[in-house]
């Protein structure tokens, strides 16, 4: 019997996939959280400057005055029709001590070519002294859902601290006292969900390159000053924090976490490698599914090339062409009862492609959802296809069956059918997304002649068709399960 792995959210974290980082030139060091302008994404890092991506994969550098001040370790977010910018002056014991500064300012746009660009003078909102137990470095912003603007800082010289800012001026509120909340990390930033805050900091060696051993780790409270507890109840301020994301083998030292929302059951994770193996062991920016389980955040993967099963969540069955059942010729063996003992056991090969092909129909198929049974029909392989295009969630994927070049494809009355070649068109591209829940999401590059945003769903238990993508429904999820 074949083996088979079902891409959950705890399989994907023992397994090596595909595209360890973004392409392009993705150089950067403590990237900020992902931010949209204009239909762009933008991120900052230390140093000034940033990266710039038309489709969230593919990415370029920003020239260093789209995000002036220099400093360190940048954070991003929209606030309004405005953009807050927040960073450090020096700190991290950069400059020989642990004296630091964070200021936040603002932006109409992130465009450094509109004609509405043009940042505010940086204010200070935290500081910490040549001698003090803290760095004002690393800053951090949430917004929590009450409209409270928090802001945490600091790093492995001492705390990590919290502060309250407000969220129409980018000031530090009046009378606000700086809060210890964690302890042994830094790059700390915070996130909201379902009535609990999560602290995420970067533990371990920083600026080391391939032996950093940078790894992303989270707890989590009921009040956005915490105390912030990790799964097993360790508070942060003791060391505490969960696993989030560490190094993987060919990309070491993830650092500076930044959550983003595309919308229900659809988020990404971002941070940088230290060490990109494949780039020239360079630091770079990264981007991951973020998988909710048991209510605490873990780091999805890409999906990787290889032959897969895709199975409905509605009712368990597997997607197939529309072709007439064909019986292995095998005959049953032995009745109800034990076989004979002088009776040899055989394996029995699966059913072949080649014993079926010549049944199927030269022209499109359709496809429908049927009971798994290991059938050439049944069997997809998805590739990744960079060179045609690509989204945040990564590249877009051609599924063919498997030893075929038949394609899966929408057609232009919204339905998904297969075509006997793929020529690289539009409508036989997909776009492929882990859920919060750990299953997946597949999507149509485009539909001829249809402008709506439709998702692979179940009509009915065996009834696959494009639709509106609902994350509240089992209908519009998939499980892919590797299959030999």
């Amino acid at each position: 019997m074949n083996k088979k792995i079902i891409l959950s959210a705890s399989a994907l974290l023992m397994m090596s996939m595909a595209a360890s980082a973004q392409i392009g030139k993705p150089y950067i060091h403590d990237p900020s959280s992902i931010v949209v302008c204009d239909g762009k994404y933008y991120t900052y890092g230390t140093g000034g400057g940033g990266l710039v991506s038309e489709d969230g994969w593919t990415w370029t550098s920003l020239p260093r005055e789209a995000r002036p001040g220099g400093g360190a370790a940048p954070d991003a977010m929209k606030i309004g029709d405005k953009y807050l910018i927040a960073y450090s002056t020096t700190g991290g014991g950069l400059g020989g001590g642990h004296a630091g500064s964070v200021v936040t300012m603002w932006n109409k746009t992130l465009d450094p070519n509109s004609p509405d660009f043009k940042y505010t003078e940086p204010v200070q909102v935290a500081f910490s002294e040549m001698n003090e137990d803290c760095d004002a470095i690393d800053a951090g912003l949430l917004m929590g859902p009450d409209g409270r603007l928090w802001c945490t800082y600091g790093t492995y010289f001492g705390f990590i601290r919290q502060v309250e800012l407000d969220p129409k001026t980018g000031f530090r509120k009046e009378g606000n006292v700086a809060k210890d909340v964690a302890i042994d990390c830094e790059a700390s930033t915070m996130m909201y969900r379902d009535g609990w805050y999560y602290l995420l900091g970067t533990h371990g060696t920083c600026c080391d390159g391939v032996n950093s051993t940078y790894n992303i780790v989270v707890g989590r409270s009921r009040n956005p000053q915490g105390p912030f507890y990790d799964n097993v109840g360790r508070d942060m301020l003791k060391g505490g924090g969960k696993m989030v994301v560490a190094a993987e083998d060919r990309a070491m030292g993830a650092g500076h976490f930044g959550r983003f929302i595309e919308e229900d059951g659809v988020e990404k994770m971002s941070f940088h490698w230290e060490a990109d193996l494949d780039q020239s062991g360079r630091s770079v920016l990264a981007i991951r599914p973020i998988v909710w389980k048991d209510g605490w955040p873990v780091a999805g993967q890409m999906v990787e090339a290889g032959t897969y099963e895709i199975e409905s969540v509605r009712r368990g069955y597997a997607l197939e062409l529309s072709v007439d059942f064909q019986r292995m010729n095998v005959a049953r063996r032995g009745g109800f009862g034990a076989p004979a003992t002088d009776e040899p056991e055989i394996s029995i090969p699966n059913q072949t492609l080649e014993e079926v092909i010549g049944s199927w129909p030269t022209g499109n198929i359709d496809v429908r959802a049927n009971d798994y049974m290991s059938r050439p029909s049944q069997k997809w392989v998805l590739t990744p296809c960079p060179e045609l295009g690509a989204t945040i969630a990564g590249p877009y994927y051609k599924i063919t069956i498997a030893g075929t070049n038949r394609a899966l494809a929408a057609s232009a009355e919204a339905e998904v059918i297969t075509v006997p070649e793929f020529t690289g068109a539009d409508e036989q591209l997909w776009r492929i997304d882990q859920l919060t829940d750990g299953t997946f999401r597949i999507m149509p590059k485009a539909i001829p002649g249809c402008n709506e945003k439709y998702a692979l769903v179940s009509l009915g238990d065996s009834s696959p068709t494009l639709a509106k993508f609902d994350m509240s429904s089992d209908n519009s999820k998939w499980n892919l399960i590797k299959r030999k």
